[in-house]
């Protein structure tokens, strides 16, 4: 094809949306906006020649284009023949030659414009001829690989044409966007265009042969997968004709078949194993079941259904480990040394009725320990020595926060991703199926909508009924009868008491000052300069006394441990660095690496005070001594109680305000001294939560020194529950209370007469620096507690002697 001799013509423009025609090709176009067929029209009736410009849009969402919306390179073609159906025509176009847009002349009721050739550059050099030879050959691997083409074109290419030529027949056949289109139409240079259709073109092969060879895989697969499936049900249709079962080529079948033959599975278990595994075994592998299957197998498998540790329960040895171990905790070990010795006792019993009758008889199991205490007094580490003087395997297992009941009894296995509870998974992780299992922070079980996990433990729990626990995941039962449980928290009132009466407890008591120094010397101190990296290292008795009173107040010995740390830590900095350091910690250094003290030693208070007591409390965290402080107002007899009390606390402030208002008399004061007064009752840190009822004799006591204008001694220390009557009944966390008096320099400690008994549990060095005081009445506690000096000069000032030595006698 040859464009007419004239460079420069005035003929009819159409615009083209998202379309490119390249010189030399043949394109059926279809036209649809009006000034499109009148262009279109006019073109084909108005000369012999048929000539049309055809140029495309920049933006195809623009209706009606103006010059500035058009390329300004497009193509003059020859129009063979034209059609017209219903508003639009369809045309069809070849190509002759690139032109320029000089000029719209024209623009209704078509476009007329000046248009310009374009004529293409072409060299006569190898790299043409190269260039054009590649092409053709990559263009036949195309169309082998698939690529839609007009064989007619293809022969004629490959009978040989002109580069530019090829370069247009091509490039109208590649899948390109529109704007690369456009950019090939304006290049008018052959070898640069050929150069880029070869870039393309092979960037098309690139991704034809990536296709074919993924759809060639994925036909591979599913090939082999149906000639499987296939044999598959062959086989099973002989094998039922046969009437066998075979695991035939399943490597994994074989796996199980010989894994149920060697774990020595409980009778019921191994039937649901093998029924499962002949499930397994007959399912396609492409079954949504299989892997469900797999993984119930695979648990079952690995639970230790009857590996055991050997029962080597030496008492004395037990007795030394324990003792070795720890510090104190006297009875606690006493009570753990009981325990295994009935545990020993029970197993040469059962042996023998084994031995005599040939047959095993259920003989019960001590029951199951708790240990409640503050934290870090050693609970979880004594569980640790339990396993180590056993020679058992130990398991921790934290309850903390749980409150899913799946998380003790696990999921049902249809569920996607269900597992076993933490009881099972525990039992895995042990391998054998009489560890030393903890459960740790039972207190801290909580309740929601997925069910109550406290609730599940009481069949792992309960000696009569845990031979036989029910998983959900495993759906057999599994015995947990030669377990030994230990469960530990801080406080019982959480625990559930259905849950709480299948535990003995064994409370743990907070650490004594005597008791933490020789803890931190022998065990903490040694473990830290090893942790370290310090080699020798020692510590003054007089250090260690200064960051136990001066940076630590806690029932347990994890803040002293992290202080000691802290110490070392400092000095492996300094010789890190290459600077001396001293081998011995004493109490001037102790306190140039901790700071300035977090405490006072001594916390009572300086001086006799009035309408101030000092009242022991019990907390999670051991004992301490509460401040009771009293202000009186002028008012109408109203009684105003801060520091975030509790119910029962502010029930006893109303009752010992009552027996302050009944007992006037006794106590010297007007009959009517509250009409007018109002009383405040505090108790400082009040963003700390208080309650219960034994501050009832401190809260009495400071009442009555602020009426009475007495003020308490400050080295006596009291708890106590009150009656309106003036009565002291019993209070519990007698220990923790006298150790915190004793902590905090007190010298007097008043104690309700009922817990006389409880002296026993209070180490013989306290008792000799404390002096205690057992008292029935609150009268006989305000006799102690108020300065005597102080009360018998107020009386002697009243002028009736007779009733001053009345009122005295009652306290005296």
């Amino acid at each position: 094809m040859n464009m007419p001799d004239k460079t420069k013509r005035i003929i009819p423009v159409v615009a083209l949306r998202d379309s490119v025609v390249f010189p030399y090709t043949e394109s059926p176009l279809t036209f649809g906006r009006l000034r499109s067929n009148n262009a279109v029209k006019a073109a084909f009736s108005g000369s012999e020649e048929h000539l049309l410009a055809v140029f495309t849009q920049r933006d195809p969402r623009v209706s009606e284009p103006k010059k500035e919306d058009l390329y300004e390179i497009g193509t003059l073609v020859i129009l063979d023949n034209i059609l017209e159906t219903d508003g639009s025509i369809i045309a069809l176009a070849r190509g002759l030659g690139r032109i320029r847009l000089e000029k719209i002349v024209q623009e209704t009721p078509f476009v007329l414009g000046e248009v310009s050739e374009i004529p293409d550059i072409t060299e006569e050099i190898d790299e043409v001829k190269a260039l054009s030879n590649h092409i053709i050959n990559e263009y036949r691997r195309a169309f082998n690989l698939g690529k839609p083409l007009d064989i007619m074109v293809l022969m004629r290419l490959s009978t040989g044409v002109s580069p530019a030529e090829l370069s247009d027949q091509i490039a109208a056949t590649l899948d390109l966007k529109t704007v690369e289109k456009q950019a090939l139409l304006e290049m008018n240079i052959v070898r640069e265009r050929l150069r880029k259709v070869d870039e393309y073109l092979s960037r098309e092969l690139r991704i034809m042969e990536l296709e074919r060879s993924i759809a060639t895989k994925a036909q591979e697969r599913f090939e082999k997968e149906m000639k499987e499936a296939v044999l598959r049900e062959r086989k099973k249709t002989i094998e039922q004709e046969l009437g066998e079962f075979t695991e035939g080529g399943d490597e994994r079948v074989k796996e199980f078949k010989q894994k149920i033959r060697q774990v020595h599975l409980p009778r019921e278990v191994a039937k649901k194993a093998e029924k499962e595994l002949k499930r397994f075994a007959q399912m396609p592998s492409m079954s949504p079941e299989r892997p469900y299957i797999e993984n119930w197998l695979d648990w079952i498998l690995s639970v230790p259904w009857s590996r055991a540790t050997p029962n080597n329960i030496g008492i004395n040895r037990a007795a030394k480990i324990l003792e070795h171990d720890h510090y104190g905790l006297k009875k606690v070990k006493e009570r753990i040394i009981e325990y295994l010795a009935v545990m020993k006792l029970k197993a040469q019993e059962k042996k023998k009725e084994i031995d005599a009758k040939n047959k095993k008889e259920e003989t019960g199991t001590p029951s199951i320990l708790c240990f409640i205490g503050p934290p870090g007094v050693g609970k979880t580490s004594i569980g640790r020595s339990i396993a180590r003087a056993l020679g058992r395997k130990f398991i921790r297992v934290s309850l903390g926060g749980i409150r899913d009941e799946a998380e003790i009894r696990g999921h049902r296995r249809t569920y996607v991703g269900a597992l076993p509870g933490r009881i099972i998974q525990g039992m895995r992780n042990a391998g054998v199926k009489n560890p030393v299992f903890m459960l740790d922070e039972i207190d801290k079980v909580g309740i929601d909508f997925r069910g109550d996990p406290s609730a599940a433990l009481l069949e792992a729990l309960d000696p009569e009924q845990n031979k036989e626990f029910s998983d959900h995941y495993l759906e057999v039962p599994f015995d947990l009868s030669e377990v030994m449980f230990i469960c530990t928290g801080n406080v019982l009132d959480t625990i559930p008491s259905a849950l709480r009466d299948r535990l003995e407890v064994i409370d743990f008591p907070g650490y004594t000052e005597e008791e933490k120094f020789h803890i931190a010397k022998e065990f903490l101190w040694p473990k830290q300069v090893k942790a370290n990296g310090l080699g020798e290292m020692e510590i003054t008795d007089e250090a260690l006394y200064e960051v136990i009173r001066r940076y630590t107040r806690e029932a347990g010995v994890r803040e002293l441990e992290r202080m000691l740390a802290a110490i070392l830590r400092k000095v492996a900095r300094q010789k890190a660095q290459g600077k001396k350091i001293q081998k011995e910690i004493n109490p001037e250094s102790a306190r140039k690496f901790l700071g300035p003290p977090k405490y006072t030693s001594v916390l009572a208070e300086k001086k006799n005070e009035v309408g101030m007591a000092t009242g022991l409390a019990w907390t999670e965290a051991g004992g301490e001594i509460l401040f009771i402080e009293v202000a009186l107002m002028p008012g109408k007899g109203a009684l105003l109680l801060t520091g975030h009390l509790g119910e029962i606390m502010k029930e006893s402030a109303q009752a010992a305000f009552s027996f302050a208002k009944s007992h006037w008399r006794s106590l010297g004061l007007k009959e009517n001294f509250s009409k007018n007064l109002d009383v405040h009752i505090h108790v400082p840190e009040g963003a700390v939560p208080k309650d219960g009822p034994s501050a009832g004799v401190a809260m009495a006591t400071a009442l009555i020194s602020a009426l009475t204008k007495t003020p308490v001694r400050k080295e006596v220390g009291m708890t106590g529950e009150i009656t309106l009557r003036g009565r002291v009944l019993e209070i519990g966390g007698v220990k923790e209370k006298v150790i915190a008096a004793h902590r905090a320099g007190l010298k007097v400690v008043i104690l309700p007469k009922e817990n006389k008994k409880d002296l026993e549990d209070i180490p013989a060095k306290v008792k000799g620096d404390i002096k205690f005081i057992f008292v029935s009445e609150l009268s006989e506690a305000l006799n102690i507690a108020l300065s005597k000096k102080e009360r018998k000069r107020r009386l002697l000032e009243k002028k009736d002697a007779k009733d001053v030595m009345t009122n005295y006698a009652g306290l005296s």
